[in-house]
């Protein structure tokens, strides 16, 4: 019988699972010597590269010392938590990764309470040890508060630690070993992650990821949980709702290195590709046809966010999408909720769907992958899904980990707190301060960018959902109004050159606007509509320092996160594949009226 280890490797964003997983590829000689290895090369999505972050769980296997292990790379941040609750189910250990200068954070603490609640052996991978700010005698005395507080079994609290560096491909057993090899830590795994149990009976494999190609449709992948999988057996799908349907395997791939190898029967505990099932889905089990038994639902965190996707109806609508109307809208959203467990999409009247997500990087990343694909559409301000007990209304409440240099400290918790924010640590670290916060979800949108401006850009900002409490009360929200253009056409520099000293434009001189569109942000409180296609009126006259030199100041463009957090209730964010634009709800200046003057009566 083949000899297998699983094992997810988890960790808070950029602590370097991704390059750990190149060393283990790169010093497992998967890739021949004529072959060129990337950096993060698990980060095959264009937006993963562009980022640096990764957003899909994946898996390879490499073989060490004769042993398949099969490694399960997945998303360090939060809004991709539903990525991480599905492929744990495929692992029976995992390495946990903790940066040696900044210690667990609030994804390492949300990641790692995921597998404990698995009951997954843990083996922890103190990483980038040759920083100059390591401290990683007292990174360890934290992690082992964090699998207290978490409630850690004892098996799982006596985990072995490596030390070790990811990009420069070594680990290491104590903090003076040798550091020339990263196989310390595969031999780790062979000690301390548990071989699969081989439980013989009727097959279950149940489906955590899925995969679509364009020549054989849907492909699932997830992990045989007793017997043994094989093609050409009558099998029966199990759905989520219970529903039993027959089926038969066209194809069965396992994973060798970072290819799927076609085979006819795949062990129980190794992990597996299935081709030819109709309306395969995530937490589907496929399993015996004369003993069909049910593997238990992939349980998932409830979604804390929510937006309003809608058909694109401004001016510009169908210059650039492929897909503009409300039926390509709900087969692409639709499709992405089978795909995607955490999401969740409700149909609404008038060509419009609310999307409930993890947070605006969740949301947000599928809007750009729409938009990449040819998609327009119109996106609401992102609401938060309050829920009611016991008659009192309840909203999500995050956990808001700032790490910034001391003397920001001041400026960051008066931010904080004007956003219903309540510190409950403060710690030094040399020059910069750890600050955590409670805070709901409402104050976190929006939040960002003005952290990074009181800080100089030098704050480390990350959040996790903690649990559902208490309304706190209003929230201030933006408090400067916007610059809206008044017609429609190119934007001309004089009118622009103009109107600087009302506030600053988020577009720049020959581009084109909208009536409606806006266009900068208003030094004051409350709206101006303002004309950006007004000429200079040319005479046959010419005087003496009539003409004065324009100095047009660069448009601060917004990107799509910053764009949905910087909307208000009557804004929108237009997204085509080439343009994000934010305009009001009411293009025309008398509706916008009439609407608001409905809205105070």
């Amino acid at each position: 019988m083949i000899k297998i280890r699983n094992v997810a490797i988890i960790a808070h964003v950029d602590h370097g699972k991704t390059t750990l997983v190149d060393q283990i590829i790169r010093q497992s000689n998967i890739f021949r010597d004529n072959q060129v290895m990337r950096e993060c090369m698990l980060d095959s999505n264009d937006l993963e590269r562009e980022r640096g972050i990764t957003i899909l769980a994946k898996n390879i296997s490499v073989r060490y010392k004769d042993i398949k292990i099969n490694i399960i790379d997945t998303p360090g941040h939060s809004d991709f938590g539903g990525q991480v609750e599905r492929v744990l189910n495929m692992a029976d250990g995992v390495l946990l990764l903790v940066d040696a200068a900044e210690g667990p954070l609030p994804q390492t603490r949300f990641v790692l309470d995921k597998a404990l609640k698995l009951n997954l052996l843990p083996v922890v991978v103190i990483n980038k040890i040759d920083r100059p700010d390591a401290r990683p005698k007292e990174v360890l005395d934290k992690i082992y508060e964090l699998f207290m507080e978490l409630n850690a079994s004892d098996s799982q609290l006596d985990f072995p630690v490596l030390y070790a560096s990811g990009r420069n491909g070594w680990a290491s057993k104590s903090l003076d070993g040798e550091r020339n090899s990263i196989l310390p830590l595969m031999d780790a795994i062979l000690e301390f992650i548990p071989h699969p149990k081989a439980k013989k009976g009727s097959v279950q494999m149940q489906v955590t990821t899925l995969d679509y190609s364009d020549y054989v449709g849907r492909i699932g992948i997830g992990r045989v949980h007793r017997g043994e999988l094989k093609t050409g057996i009558p099998l029966v799908l199990i759905k989520r709702d219970g529903s039993i349907r027959n089926t038969q395997l066209k194809q069965l791939f396992t994973f060798e290195g970072l290819n799927r190898i076609e085979t006819d029967c795949v062990p129980c505990g190794d992990l597996c590709a299935v081709v030819g099932v109709e309306n395969i889905d995530i937490s589907d089990t496929i399993t015996d046809a004369l003993n069909p038994e049910k593997l238990p639902d992939i349980a998932v965190d409830e979604p804390t966010l929510s937006m309003t996707f809608r058909v694109n109806d401004s001016p510009f609508f169908g210059q650039d999408g492929k897909y503009v109307t409300s039926r390509h809208l709900r087969e692409r959203l639709f499709k992405e909720a089978e795909r995607d467990v955490a999401l969740q999409v409700e149909e609404l009247s008038g060509d419009s769907f609310k999307v409930k997500g993890r947070g605006v990087l969740h949301l947000s990343i599928l809007i750009e992958n729409m938009r990449r694909e040819g998609y327009e559409m119109t996106i609401s301000q992102p609401q938060v899904i309050i829920k009611t007990v016991k008659g009192h209304k309840h909203e999500p409440i995050e956990i808001l980990t700032v790490d910034a240099p001391s003397e920001y400290s001041g400026k960051v918790i008066e931010s904080v707190g004007s956003r219903r924010g309540e510190m409950f640590l403060m710690e030094n670290h040399g020059a910069r301060q750890l600050l955590e916060f409670n805070i709901p979800t409402r104050g976190i949108i929006g939040l960002r960018s003005k952290l990074m401006t009181a800080t100089n850009g030098q704050a480390i900002i990350s959040h996790r959902f903690s649990a559902y409490a208490p309304y706190k009360g209003e929230i201030p929200t933006r408090l400067n109004g916007v610059l809206v253009s008044m017609d429609a056409g190119r934007i001309i520099p004089y009118a622009i050159d103009g109107l600087q000293q009302r506030g600053f434009f988020f577009i720049d001189p020959g581009e084109m606007a909208y009536g409606g569109m806006v266009v900068g942000e208003h030094c004051k409180d409350g709206d101006l509509v303002v004309n950006l296609q007004r000429e200079k009126k040319l005479t046959n006259m010419r005087a003496s320092g009539s003409d004065r030199a324009m100095k047009i100041s660069p448009a601060a463009k917004m990107t799509l996160e910053e764009s949905l957090e910087y909307i208000v209730d009557d804004e929108l964010v237009e997204v085509t594949p080439k343009s994000i634009r934010m305009r009001k709800r009411y293009l025309s200046e008398l509706e916008r009226r009439r609407n608001k003057k409905i809205e105070t009566t």
